[in-house]
């Protein structure tokens, strides 16, 4: 049990069942009410408007995700091809700050997101077109939830050559956005932020674990590993 100064508040994985069942949205109702979340209705007008500005030179029936955190090793959705790829313009961060999730108020925790300028490798995952609607709405329930995020086409490039997928960029204008933290502040943060998903520790060592599986060298988040030892 992770305990909070409101009361005790039951551990919750993200798993593929809780997002089926909407538990996500059900825990913040009961646990973070002052937290406002959107519903089903606004997720799916949101993936609706998305789609209907899906780049002509896509090329599957479904759709690609950019995964450069979490996504990649826990998806909790069908995944068809993916493909190893690399994002300019853009490159991953601990910018966003929760004190729910992997934070609490005792332990305010900090989230990867996409901030402006360099580049970041990850992983594109392929949603296939038969299963679409479902399973992209499980993704928005999941990252969608409380708006820390935008999601954007963007331009990936793979051995094959450029395709678009769909990226979550990390908005600005919400609450939880605090930037680029000096490297002192995000370990601090990350060695202590423990919430109801868990913990930092767990979410970074899990990351850079899955990245480098991958051949992929995060320079800042191996800084941050080995600074808070949790992975060899």
């Amino acid at each position: 049990m992770i305990r909070s100064e409101r009361n005790a508040i039951p551990s919750l994985s993200i798993t593929r069942d809780v997002l089926e069942r909407d538990q996500l949205r059900a825990h913040f109702a009961r646990h973070h009410p002052e937290i406002e979340t959107l519903d089903d209705t606004a997720l799916t007008a949101s993936i609706r408007t998305l789609l209907d500005h899906k780049p002509v030179d896509t090329d599957t029936d479904g759709v690609f995700l950019f995964a450069y955190g979490s996504l990649i090793w826990n998806p909790c959705v069908a995944v068809g091809e993916r493909r190893a790829v690399r994002l300019h313009d853009y490159h991953r961060a601990f910018c966003l700050r929760f004190e729910h999730g992997r934070g609490s108020l005792e332990a305010p925790g900090l989230m990867l997101g996409l901030v402006d300028g360099g580049h970041c490798q990850g992983m594109a995952l392929e949603i296939p077109g038969d299963q679409l609607e479902h399973e992209l709405l499980l993704v928005w329930r999941r990252e969608m939830l409380t708006g820390a995020y935008v999601p954007r086409w963007v331009r990936l490039e793979s051995e094959a050559g450029l395709f678009s997928a769909i990226a979550f960029i990390a908005n600005s204008d919400d609450d939880s956005f605090v930037g680029e933290l000096t490297d002192e502040e995000t370990i601090k943060m990350l060695a202590r932020g423990a919430g109801t998903l868990g913990t930092c520790r767990d979410y970074l060592s899990n990351t850079v674990t899955d990245l480098r599986a991958l051949g992929i060298h995060d320079a800042q988040l191996e800084v941050f590993a080995h600074a808070l030892g949790v992975t060899p």
